[in-house]
């Protein structure tokens, strides 16, 4: 038994550190940028991102704050504040102008509960997929994308 759980407390820790180093961002073939939160008013080159030194602690505010937390908002014009408390919200343009100015042709983010398990947004140029159903027994959410 103590065999066991020593074993078990060395995988639960190597698991916990693969997710610290995990990527922020993932690119699909140069054109579809992948990430868990949203876009940041920081983000002004790709190689900024890379820079972020990893593992690390997620701090209040700033790139990588943004990158996991940010949401896509319809009613926010430009940047916004987040009803979350922490990062921004973002409008339509800003996503249309991420696009242009990196050449990606879509963003693709989780982090919110979507009814139908994903939601566009932005014409179709952002996309948020979120996998959990019933989310915290409190969402009558899908969870899985239908095809």
């Amino acid at each position: 038994m103590k065999f066991l759980l020593s074993t078990l407390n060395l995988v639960f820790s190597t698991l916990l550190f693969k997710f610290l180093i995990c990527s922020l961002v993932v690119t699909v073939d140069e054109k579809i940028f992948c990430c868990h939160g949203g876009l940041s008013p920081d983000l002004q080159a790709m190689e900024q991102i890379r820079r972020i030194m990893r593992p690390t602690d997620v701090p209040d505010q700033g790139l990588l704050c943004d990158l996991l937390w940010s949401d896509p908002d319809k009613d926010t014009a430009g940047w916004g504040e987040n009803d979350r408390g922490v990062s921004f919200t973002f409008g339509t343009e800003v996503v249309g102008k991420f696009l242009s100015k990196h050449e990606f042709d879509l963003i693709c983010r989780a982090h919110q509960v979507v009814e139908d398990g994903y939601e566009f947004f932005a014409k179709r140029q952002l996309v948020t997929l979120f996998s959990a159903p019933n989310y915290c027994g409190e969402f009558d959410n899908a969870g899985q994308y239908h095809f």
